[in-house]
């Protein structure tokens, strides 16, 4: 197919071009191949596969859930599916047995895939089974940071921060290379998906992140001593827990000492698991203690 160069960097008709390989043109063509499927490293790629893969469960009755688009569900009676997508890895669950061999059976059909079988590690995550429920904990993710920062053979700590610490933008000397902190904070943003005990420090640390200071890689590094002594920590969901919604909320006043803003918490717990949880400060500033819970309960609502 004889196209002009200027159209290989974009679409041409909903339909993706791209230069033959080394050996197969000659000197003053202007010929390229047309692809039938999407490639890697094309930036066409990620979005063809989606649009093939969602629309393979969509034709088998599948629907994308309002929460996430890589959030798939089907419903059958009493019965259900759920399907999460990160880039080409499935993870799948259900409530019936047969319902989920049919799904598989159908993925089979329409794409190369392999079954790793029983979900034990994703994305980080290690999932453990036992007979009250599921656990969900970041422990090798947890020593794999500690390694990288030469932290593993530190003293442990009780407490994730000291006690009324108070950071900000003046004290301590700026880091010659903020790099280093920039990484080991989204790490740690990272790690509060199953550890919500390090959310509020977390927090905290990532307000720093354009300018850095030495005052704030040591709370970091005192947060990792204290990742030291529960590195096995995670979140459990009891097989026996009840449907029951309930939410817990609070806020401190004025807390911030560069913009005076408070910081609201919640909890949401479904039954005995918790399943989610955020702190973060607030927008405007309060006048009293209680318009700031105020925020926080309406924040949880």
């Amino acid at each position: 197919m004889d196209v002009h160069n200027a159209f290989l960097q974009g679409d041409l008709d909903e339909e993706v071009y791209m230069l033959p390989p080394p050996g197969y043109r000659q000197k003053g063509e202007t010929l390229v191949c047309r692809l039938h499927k999407s490639l890697y490293g094309l930036k066409q790629a990620s979005r063809q596969w989606y649009s093939k893969f969602s629309a393979a469960l969509c034709d088998f009755g599948f629907c994308h859930s309002e929460s996430g688009h890589s959030l798939f569900y089907l419903n059958r009676g009493a019965a259900s599916v759920f399907i999460i997508l990160y880039v080409d890895d499935l993870v799948i669950t259900r409530s019936e047995i047969s319902l989920i061999e049919e799904v598989k059976a159908m993925l089979h059909a329409r794409f190369h895939i392999k079954d790793l079988g029983t979900l034990k590690y994703f994305l980080g995550i290690e999932v453990a089974r036992s007979a009250n429920g599921l656990t969900l904990n970041q422990r090798k993710y947890a020593l794999d940071i500690l390694k990288d920062c030469g932290l593993l053979g530190t003293r442990p700590m009780d407490t994730p921060m000291e006690q009324n610490l108070k950071l900000d933008n003046e004290l301590g000397t700026l880091l010659s290379d903020p790099s280093s902190y920039r990484r080991l904070v989204g790490r740690l943003i990272y790690l509060t998906v199953t550890r919500p005990d390090i959310t509020h420090a977390v927090d905290i640390l990532s307000q720093f992140m354009h300018q850095p200071r030495q005052t704030h890689l040591d709370a970091a590094h005192r947060l990792l001593r204290y990742l030291k002594a529960t590195i096995g920590q995670g979140l459990h969901f009891s097989c026996n827990s009840t449907l029951e919604l309930c939410a817990y909320c609070d806020s401190d006043w004025a807390s911030c000492p560069m913009t005076r803003c408070s910081t609201t918490g919640y909890c949401i717990f479904l039954g005995d698991s918790l399943i989610s949880w955020k702190t973060k400060k607030q927008h405007t500033i309060s006048r009293s203690l209680a318009e700031a819970k105020y925020r926080a309960m309406a924040v949880a609502t």
